[in-house]
């Protein structure tokens, strides 16, 4: 039996922002998704040092399924494999979104 440190958290804010696309170019949507970023990453090196990769990201409207804005925080592997395609982009339809792309976005 192969041992997957596969792990998923979640990162949510107190206050209730909907979704990513309610984030705008201010200095708190920046500090804010930073710091969501910064925690993931701390719980990720803390809880999955071996894993092969991390994505941090959100689901963008159509596709998300809580309005209420968390960050997505995976050790890779995927376990099943094909859980992967919830997590891919799908472009202008939405899908996943990288933090650091959203990070790019809101820069002041």
């Amino acid at each position: 039996m192969q041992f997957h440190n596969n792990r998923h958290y979640l990162v949510i804010p107190v206050d209730h922002i909907a979704t990513v696309k309610d984030l705008g170019r201010r200095t708190e949507d920046y500090s804010l998704v930073s710091h969501m970023l910064n925690v993931g990453q701390t719980l990720l090196s803390r809880d999955a040092p071996n894993s092969i990769q991390y994505r941090f990201g959100f689901h963008q409207p159509p596709l998300n399924s809580v309005n209420h804005l968390h960050l997505h925080c995976l050790a890779l592997p995927y376990v099943p494999r094909w859980r992967r395609v919830k997590y891919s982009s799908l472009g202008p339809l939405g899908g996943f979104i990288e933090a650091r792309k959203v990070l790019e976005r809101l820069k002041p």
